[in-house]
């Protein structure tokens, strides 16, 4: 049954690969995956001794460090449940999310973090630091110096029905819900994520995004892991533009995976400031939310590597379909590729199954897919209907069998009965050379009951402005789908994990309309 759960895949990786690299932390030391193993252990005999039993939920907030990586598989190895939270949180989401997740201890780095630790002592959570000094090193936990006996650790069988992580959705139309994935849906989205890249001993990725996010960890870390390739923890212990093509060149990444506004990022790094050399990459990934065609282009234009877009979700344990690599089929710029170790169909309303380019609800059932949300009847009910978990994403599988993703279905724009799919307004935008970065978006009419609106940065050193973008958009776009209003700006609101929220952008300028209304009333 080992064979079946993450713990078990690590623990087989450990014993074919020892002296391969795991983890690098960037200019520091390097971790092989058998000391890895030893230290994950290790660590695991302390939490316990620390008194953490099987079914308990553990809460951890770090930054990207080796102390994360090393307690997130020593909470899942006791067949405890690790709830990885971002370090950014204020004490009031923190509150939130241990209590939501019935948290029984919250580990943080040795620099610990204020908000957390604070809304935990008002929950009465116990708290402790965790620290590895360097590879020599053994974790230290300040709740205790003690290990348990090997014998007790020895006991521990895991199980691929152990629940290993607690996530919540970002939430993007109601408040966030929990989402428990066991050892099993680790492994299955560990290996479909292998299977797709080809990922092995010999490849190595420098994680970009932050591992309290499915995207990160599953993608980034243990796929890796779970092929014996290697990992390297940038100093910053984030994501750092100014560092990341030269640990890309210092430790022979073979390939990275980030959200397209990272990708832009980083595009425009090498627009302003190039390196003098760049890796060989094998390949270069995109997930989280829509990548348009034209910076699809220009990254592989940049960094001569196929740039392959994913669809993933957390409910999935991440991966749920992706473009191949090129030796495998085609990669369709505007098309998130093919379904990856599980089911997908559309369906319609009523659950009947679409043909090809038909439009409907994207589902999937498959062994990386969550048995359910924590606690929630309602959201239950809904997401699992006709034996198939449904995304809330609308789009259509073309006739190579690729999909197509059209948009949330609570974020297409309904213009007087015309729906229009922000995604398509959107890579136009990103079309117009002058821009950076841009969002389409709805918000309430009195006409129509709905309009479409837009947000874009424009690139540095441009005159952009809004009548451009206006003449830009009818030239290219039906006149409905042409934004009525355009916000020129340096900045957009964005989640934790860089993804853009169309509500809390649409809300965010709509708040700037208001707010100028009232200052010229009240001038």
């Amino acid at each position: 049954m080992a064979t079946l759960t993450i713990t078990g895949l690590l623990k087989q990786v450990a014993g074919k690969f020892p002296f391969r690299r795991a983890i690098s932390v960037s200019g520091k030391f390097d971790l092989t995956h058998a000391r890895l193993h030893e230290l994950v252990e290790r660590a695991a005999s302390r939490l316990l001794a620390a008194g953490v039993k099987p079914g308990d939920v553990v809460a951890l907030t770090f930054p990207n460090t080796v102390e994360f990586v090393i307690m997130f598989l020593a909470v899942i190895r006791v067949r405890a449940t690790a709830a990885p939270l971002n370090a950014a949180y204020t004490l009031d989401e923190f509150e939130f999310y241990l209590s939501d997740s019935e948290s029984k201890l919250l580990l943080t780095s040795k620099e610990g973090n204020e908000p957390a630790q604070s809304a935990a002592a008002k929950l009465n959570i116990p708290h402790a630091k965790a620290t590895l000094a360097d590879a020599e090193s053994e974790v230290t936990l300040s709740l205790t110096q003690f290990e348990s006996s090997p014998d007790s650790l020895a006991e521990l069988l895991n199980h691929p029905s152990d629940l290993a992580l607690f996530l919540h959705t970002s939430g993007t139309t109601s408040r966030p819900k929990g989402v428990p994935l066991t050892q099993h849906n680790l492994y299955s989205s560990v290996q479909n994520i292998k299977s797709v890249y080809k990922l092995s001993e010999s490849d190595a990725t420098v994680i970009v995004l932050p591992l309290f996010h499915v995207h990160g960890l599953l993608a980034g870390l243990l796929s890796s892991l779970g092929a014996g390739a290697s990992v390297v923890l940038p100093a910053a212990g984030r994501f750092s533009a100014s560092t990341f093509w030269s640990d890309m060149n210092k430790y022979n990444a073979t390939w990275y995976t980030a959200v397209p506004t990272i990708h832009q990022i980083i595009l425009d790094r090498h627009l302003s400031s190039p390196e003098p050399n760049y890796p060989k990459l094998r390949f270069i990934r995109s997930c989280s939310a829509s990548l348009a065609p034209s910076i699809l282009a220009r990254l592989e234009e940049a960094f001569a590597a196929p740039v392959l877009e994913a669809y993933a979700m957390t409910e999935a344990t991440h991966l749920m379909a992706s473009n191949p690599l090129p030796e495998e089929g085609p990669h369709k710029a505007g098309s998130v590729g093919k379904p990856v170790g599980q089911e997908m169909a559309i369906l319609d309303e009523n659950g009947v199954q679409q043909g090809a380019n038909a439009n409907g609800e994207v589902c999937i059932r498959g062994p990386n897919v969550t048995k359910g949300y924590k606690n929630n009847l309602e959201a239950n009910k809904s997401a699992f209907l006709f034996g198939w978990f449904h995304t809330g994403d609308l789009g259509f599988l073309d006739s190579d069998g690729y999909l197509h993703l059209v948009g949330r279905i609570k974020e297409l724009i309904n213009r007087g009965g015309e729906k229009i799919s922000p995604i398509e307004v959107d890579a136009v935008l990103l079309s117009l050379p002058d821009i950076a970065q841009a969002v389409a978006f709805g918000v309430p009419d009195d006409k129509y009951g709905e309009e479409i609106n837009c947000a874009v940065i424009p690139r540095e050193g441009s005159n952009l402005d809004e009548a451009e973008v206006s003449r830009f958009c009818k030239k290219n776009l039906a006149a409905f789908k042409v934004p009525k209003k355009v916000f020129i700006t340096d900045s957009l609101p964005r989640t934790a994990t860089g993804k853009i929220q169309r509500r809390i952008v649409a809300e965010h300028f709509l708040a700037q309309i208001s707010t100028a209304k009232v200052s010229k009333l009240g001038a």
